[in-house]
């Protein structure tokens, strides 16, 4: 009998090679990975599960208000023909303690609510800074930290309300990440996350209360010259519950294009393998060609350029 692959766990307590040996591994293999041992409070992640839900359960008219003008797709997503069990809350910059008030302005967040969601945004976008520096580092990059400082950090909270109708069908659309890095604290209770493994069959990423999970994107494929995986993934309706999340994106640089570090290049086995282009005109094409799950990463191939 076949053994069945499940999705690898990092645990970052783990320490030395072993640690980057594995994280490579994922990286490269599945694209993903589970994280284990992290730093954030398991108290504050709970509080910020109750005002997640008590923000998303805001009426509609509240919730619109939720606009972000600069990137595409920050702000309220409504539920929509291709997702229409899905809608989510979201802000540009969680880093940002202006930002993060000016979200809660817009939802009339009381102060306890702001301030759990500034306290887990800021302790999150340590997180990203640590696991990226980390994924720098196993592929013997040295000061891992350099690359990622001012790449800024998206945060969105979804929700997806299942029925005993939609049994079955897809709460979200299989896509990958536009962004290098998603660190996404899945619902505990709820699943339905499934993740796309190298032979193209999908594999149920089942709750891990206290854990994370981490996604790499689009960007993480172009910045490691192909080395690391961009993995499709879908959330599908398993239950007829009310299922949330709470997503966190480090997308890439504001300013300058995004491009592989010239240690992962090298004219004989390693080419570069894509353009130069900036993170605002990945995402820009992305939305305008209708291309969600990797597909417009063929456009900014070197060989295109050739072509």
């Amino acid at each position: 009998m076949a053994k069945i692959r499940v999705v690898p766990v990092i645990d970052l307590e783990e320490a030395g090679d072993n640690l980057k040996k594995k994280l490579r591994e994922a990286c490269e293999e599945w694209g993903c990975f589970r994280l284990t041992n992290h730093p954030i409070d398991s108290s504050l992640m709970a509080e910020m599960k109750k005002v997640v839900r008590s923000l998303l359960d805001l009426p509609v008219e509240i919730k619109m208000r939720n606009t972000e003008q600069v990137i595409a797709g920050s702000g309220y997503m409504a539920p929509s023909s291709k997702n229409p069990l899905y809608e989510g809350l979201g802000l540009y910059d969680m880093a940002s303690s202006h930002a993060v008030q000016a979200f809660c302005s817009q939802l009339d967040a009381s102060p306890h609510q702001a301030k759990v969601i500034e306290t887990y945004g800021k302790a999150i976008h340590e997180l990203l800074m640590d696991v990226s520096e980390k994924m720098a580092e196993s592929l013997d990059l040295e000061k891992g930290d350099r690359y990622f400082k001012e790449w800024p950090c998206q945060f969105r909270i979804n929700k997806y309300s299942f029925t005993p109708d939609t049994i079955g069908s897809s709460g979200v659309q299989i896509h990958t990440d536009s962004s290098f890095l998603t660190i996404l604290q899945d619902d505990e209770h709820v699943g339905g996350l499934q993740v796309m493994n190298k032979s193209g069959s999908f594999v149920d990423v089942p709750p891990c209360p206290g854990s994370l999970f981490a996604i790499l994107g689009d960007i993480a494929h172009v910045w490691s010259n192909g080395r690391f995986g961009n993995v499709k993934h879908r959330v599908e309706c398993k239950e007829a519950s009310v299922r949330v999340s709470i997503a966190s994106f480090l997308l890439g640089p504001k300013e300058g294009d995004i491009e592989a570090p010239e240690e992962l290049v090298d004219s004989d086995h390693h080419p570069h393998l894509f353009l130069p282009f900036s993170y605002e005109h990945y995402r820009k094409l992305r939305i305008s060609q209708e291309m969600h799950a990797g597909e417009a990463l063929a456009l900014v191939r070197v060989s295109m350029a050739s072509d």
